[in-house]
């Protein structure tokens, strides 16, 4: 337990020291639901290697938290889980009930007395870390300085080595439908986290149009919520 707690004293210290003595600050905060989201969806979508994780599933019950974001984070997750080679999953021992219900991601998890931080690491090269350490839906850290990733990926190896194995049976996931070429550059609009006016310049389109457009991709979807939108779309593999 004193290695593990000294690996994430390090992961601090090594954040810190970026911010202050780096010629750049050590992260990028992103906040509000709807950048939040497309962070989330912009970390899915990159992932292909490895995926490390601090995650307590129970965090948000009784915080006043949509559910369509729960949703898609829950999705983004489930999709990048789904892309990577290597997915390591570090959970305290209370959110155990809510993994046997039904709340699984693709991969290897262990089970941990409890977890330092809530932290979402791709491929070794950019990390997420809430703003408050607890709750994505309150802000997160982009974080992209090596020296800093690198630290948070030893604090995940140390605490998996000391961690408990767990095991369960993910169901396969279903199978993928295809996009309407058409329609993808409307999703990734969508999931950019710009608003309509800007998405449909970058386009190309009207205003009229885009909106149209984003209706042709709803109804492809089944939905008429953008944030379930968005998690229907890592549900089938869009990302």
């Amino acid at each position: 337990m004193a290695e593990s707690a000294g690996s994430v004293m390090l992961a601090r210290s090594a954040m810190n020291r970026a911010a202050t003595e780096g010629q750049r600050p050590a992260g990028r905060p992103v906040r509000g639901a709807r950048r939040i989201s497309a962070a989330l969806a912009g970390l899915a979508a990159s992932t292909r290697h490895e995926l490390l994780t601090f995650d307590d599933p129970v965090a948000s019950a009784g915080c006043a938290i949509p559910e369509p974001f729960l949703e898609l984070a829950g999705a983004c997750m489930r999709a990048a889980g789904e892309r990577a080679e290597e997915v390591r999953r570090i959970v305290p021992r209370h959110a155990l009930p809510r993994l046997e219900g039904g709340l699984r991601i693709p991969g290897r998890a262990r089970l941990a007395e409890a977890i330092p931080f809530k932290m979402i690491v791709v491929d070794r090269t950019v990390a997420a870390v809430p703003l408050d350490l607890e709750l994505l839906y309150n802000g997160l850290l982009l974080i992209r300085d090596p020296v800093v990733v690198q630290a948070l990926v030893r604090a995940h190896h140390t605490c998996w080595a000391a961690a408990e194995e767990l095991t369960y049976a993910v169901p396969p996931p279903p199978p993928p439908r295809d996009l309407p070429p058409q329609l993808r550059p409307v999703l990734d609009a969508l999931l950019s986290g710009v608003t309509d006016e800007t998405a449909a310049a970058r386009l190309g389109m009207s205003a009229r149009t885009y909106s149209r457009r984003v209706g042709e991709l709803m109804a492809a979807l089944g939905t008429t919520s953008r944030f379930r939108a968005g998690a229907e779309a890592a549900r089938r593999g869009w990302l």
